[in-house]
């Protein structure tokens, strides 16, 4: 039960402190509507399974163990980060505001973006890989390990989706559109500094 516990706390904390995920959500909600919000959410979620399956393939060992593969991995991921606020950050600014359906980003499109900004997230594959290693014993039988990853991806799309359809309501959305210039800007410049910082960041020591 403890073990069960540990997981869930530190899952809710992870997933509710700000970062990438956040962002793209944000940002796709506002831009693109409620479908392209949930799709997003969606997509990080369906990430943080590929986390999960190559941590308990034992994979996640060999990066935390691996300097030079890990900083790869990152500077991938961010590099995503800082070109998706990039274009953020220069998209066109008029828009029309028509709020009774939701344009500009496919489906497959925004599932895709938030796919890439989980599974490419280098915070995410160490809250797994930490929480795997410090918290999942030899002994947890895989069924329960595998519980333990549906949990945590549960979770980012339980959070994500609220914070979709938060963004995505008409009014909010309508007031935030009207000042997209701003909008594109700060969100852009989120992004890119998100990305910037996860460059930065030191490699896991072995």
């Amino acid at each position: 039960m403890g073990q069960i516990i540990a997981v869930a706390v530190i899952t809710v904390l992870a997933v509710i402190s700000p970062g990438a995920d956040f962002a793209m959500t944000v940002r796709n909600s506002c831009l693109y509507g409620r479908t392209a919000g949930l799709l997003c959410a969606l997509g990080i979620s369906l990430g943080v399974l590929v986390h999960v399956a190559y941590t308990m393939l034992g994979v996640g060992l060999l990066v935390s163990r691996t300097p030079t593969l890990f900083t790869v991995m990152k500077i991938v991921g961010a590099a995503y980060l800082v070109y998706i606020g990039y274009k953020t950050f220069v998209a066109r600014t008029e828009v029309d505001i028509d709020l009774s359906a939701d344009k500009g980003l496919s489906r497959a499109g925004a599932l895709r973006v938030g796919f890439l900004t989980n599974a490419l997230n280098p915070k995410t594959m160490l809250f797994v890989l930490s929480t795997y290693t410090q918290v999942v014993s030899t002994d947890t039988p895989v069924v329960q390990q595998a519980g333990y990853g549906a949990f945590m991806s549960v979770a980012h799309l339980v959070w994500f989706g609220l914070a979709a359809l938060f963004f995505s309501t008409e009014s909010l959305r309508a007031r935030l559109l009207r000042r997209q210039a701003v909008l594109n800007r700060v969100i852009g410049t989120v992004l890119v500094g998100l990305g910037v910082t996860l460059a930065l960041t030191p490699a896991v020591q072995s």
